[in-house]
């Protein structure tokens, strides 16, 4: 439910809605907006009496909501949300770029790789330091020694990290060691993890699952927003459908639609949405234009000897000239890069 409060309403005003709420056993958040105050009750809202909250001279409307997902919709908290990384922000006008290799290597390669994307103008450095692989014979990456390698690239650039967790019990490590956690697409589901992430106080990057729809990923970051963490920024990479020339389809639609339902900041994955790295400048541009609050590229000094995905990365020559690129396009959207 929803309680949308006149803009005057004071601060004395709003209290008292909020303890008669509470008096019944509702869960009530203040989302102080531009305009007004919103209040996003959880809970048994069929217990509250809607035209009496309506009584409150001090109360505009009251809304029930009828999607599953109440913190991340945009009923519930109508301004954007804007995710703040070491002072890096996520979700406002200017464009996020995370940029760097499917999976730490070497020490030599992520610290050269996270120094060119720097010098390009990435904000972010990403690295699988884990890696879910479909095979267990493929190289399933070098764990916490490139988390401790990922940690020697940023006290060498200053870039913030992000990296995918994959257990439960490794989110302790990662919440003193990672600055942005990402859940994976074969993850977004794994309700015990999303559980846990709840708990932490670091910034969620929480990938669309192969087959998901929009609501069950809104669903999967009510999960982590349910569990008192509200930093969860959200990342379209291609879902699974019926065609094969591409390892996966980009849903550009996903970005306008998750706009208009959530409040959350979404960025997009065109390396991993295509497999095909002569794909991502095109679908980079298309995403901006589409409204993105940011781009994950995938970036490697040398794809063809990658030990992961080597056939959807760019080089740190080519990740240059898109950046160029996507200047251009963040300039006709309006945002900035």
């Amino acid at each position: 439910m929803i309680v949308v409060l006149k803009p005057q309403a004071q601060k004395e005003e709003i209290r008292e809605v909020v303890n008669e709420l509470k008096a019944i056993g509702m869960d009530v958040q203040v989302n102080e907006g531009v305009e007004c105050t919103v209040l996003g009750v959880l809970g048994n809202t069929y217990e509250v009496d809607a035209d009496s909250l309506t009584l409150h001279p001090f109360v505009e409307r009251v809304m029930r909501v009828s999607e599953p997902f109440k913190k991340a919709n945009r009923k519930f908290h109508p301004d954007n949300t804007v995710v703040d990384v070491c002072g890096t922000k996520i979700g406002g006008d200017q464009l996020s770029v995370i940029a760097g290799p499917c999976s730490v290597e070497s020490e030599a390669q992520i610290v050269q790789i996270a120094k060119e994307v720097k010098a390009s103008g990435a904000s972010f450095l990403r690295g699988g330091a884990f890696k879910p692989r479909t095979s267990p014979y493929s190289f399933q990456g070098m764990e916490f020694e490139g988390l401790e390698l990922l940690k020697e690239a940023k006290a060498e650039t200053g870039l913030p990290i992000v990296t995918e967790i994959m257990s439960p019990k490794h989110v302790e490590r990662f919440d003193r060691d990672v600055d942005v956690i990402q859940v994976g697409a074969r993850n977004m589901q794994n309700f015990d993890l999303l559980k846990e992430l709840g708990h932490s106080k670091k910034p969620i990057l929480l990938k669309r699952g192969l087959s998901s729809t929009i609501e069950e990923w809104l669903m999967s970051a009510e999960y982590i927003m349910a569990g008192g963490n509200p930093n969860v920024i959200l990342c379209e990479r291609g879902i699974r459908t019926f065609e094969t020339y591409t390892r996966n389809t980009l849903d550009i639609s996903a970005i306008p639609a998750v706009k208009r339902l959530s409040h959350l900041p979404i960025v997009v994955d065109p390396s991993h949405a295509t497999g095909m790295n002569w794909m991502v400048t095109p679908l980079a541009i298309a995403a901006i234009a589409a409204g993105a609050d940011g781009i994950m590229v995938e970036v490697h000094n040398d794809p063809k000897n990658a030990k992961c995905d080597g056939a959807q990365s760019i080089t740190p020559a080519e990740f240059d000239v898109v950046m160029k690129q996507l200047r251009s396009s963040a300039e006709i959207a309006g945002r900035t890069l």
